[in-house]
């Protein structure tokens, strides 16, 4: 027997309740590979999967956890062996099919990355999906001609999951970093992390009648989305990209199409649920090589698995920063 935050619902009110409970292997779901969790992390869907579900969970009891870091401890598929190192981000793992919030968890081989050289199960888990997909959103920025020199890159959301990572990556590569937040308190945070400008985001948050602004930014990470993401389009420099990660500030986006056709400005889709293999690879292979680990160390909350339900509760309030990592052992 071993430990998982389990969610449960009662069938008559609707409510959901998260509590840490024992159970067993065989209560695992079927797959090719048991991996002995060592850590885990808290994102936005996390809150929703161990609160209400948000509609992302389909059955209950469910244990939630979209990511987890350990150690490989049986394995159907000839790709891993016990003893191997992996870290799992998306997949629907944590919602549709059980995940990282247990001591052990039974997913797909397919699901799997090999932890890559210079990280450790912490550390992957203090990057998660949250600073995954701030790689990813890097990675396209650079794919798309962003280079260093050429101004300032804009991150949205700067003191959250991604948008803290982002920024210690985009800074430890060379860039200038504007850094936007709501919350004065965490600008010592920021410029801490690599950022050489705050942004209040009370500039940005208000749409405008004018099409386009000053060309300010060279690229930007954008985890708001809504109103701010279509003022920053006006403000993107001629033939920059928007690599958009997140909708903190709303799905909707009150956008005009001039900045793509008179500026040539690119918006760009990151998705890290679906991401191919290939390319998980590599993102991981720059996490180890691009995010400084003093910088990785500063954002880190510990955590347990008996603190996950108010944690849950707190990151759909905007009020975790940086990256929780959770000791599902401790």
């Amino acid at each position: 027997m071993f430990n998982a935050l389990v969610v449960d619902k009662d069938e008559e009110s609707g409510k959901t309740a998260a509590a840490v409970k024992q159970i067993g292997l065989d209560d695992l779901p079927n797959a090719e590979v048991t991996v002995a969790v060592e850590y885990s992390t808290v994102n936005y869907k996390d809150g929703l999967c161990i609160g209400p579900g948000g509609g992302l969970v389909r059955n209950y009891p469910h244990i939630p956890g979209i990511d987890f870091a350990g150690t490989v401890e049986a394995s159907g598929d000839d790709r891993y062996k016990p003893g191997d190192k992996v870290v799992l981000t998306g997949w629907h793992v944590g919602e549709a099919h059980w995940g990282g919030y247990s001591q052990k968890a039974r997913v797909k081989a397919d699901w799997l990355v090999p932890l890559p050289d210079g990280l450790d199960a912490r550390q992957a888990m203090a990057v998660g999906t949250a600073g995954f997909t701030a790689m990813l959103a890097v990675m396209a920025l650079e794919d798309h001609g962003l280079t260093t020199g050429n101004g300032p890159v804009l991150v949205t959301g700067a003191a959250g999951g991604v948008g803290s990572v982002a920024t210690a990556i985009l800074a430890n590569l060379g860039y200038e970093v504007a850094g936007v937040t709501g919350r004065p308190d965490t600008a010592e945070y920021l410029t801490a992390l690599g950022a050489t400008q705050i942004v209040a985001r009370e500039e940005l948050n208000e749409t405008t009648k004018r099409p386009l602004e000053a060309e300010s930014w060279s690229g930007c990470v954008d985890a708001v989305g809504g109103a701010m993401l279509a003022r920053v389009l006006g403000q993107m420099k001629y033939g920059a990209s928007v690599s958009a990660v997140g909708l903190a500030g709303g799905a909707g986006l009150p956008a005009t199409v001039i900045p793509f056709l008179l500026r040539g400005v690119n918006l760009l889709g990151i998705d890290s649920v679906m991401q191919p293999y290939d390319n998980r690879v590599r993102a991981w292979q720059r996490i180890a090589k691009d995010l400084p680990m003093d910088k990785l160390e500063a954002m880190i909350k510990p955590a347990t698995l008996s603190d996950l339900p108010q944690l849950g509760a707190d990151i759909l309030q905007g009020q975790v920063q940086g990256r929780v990592v959770v000791d599902v052992n401790a």
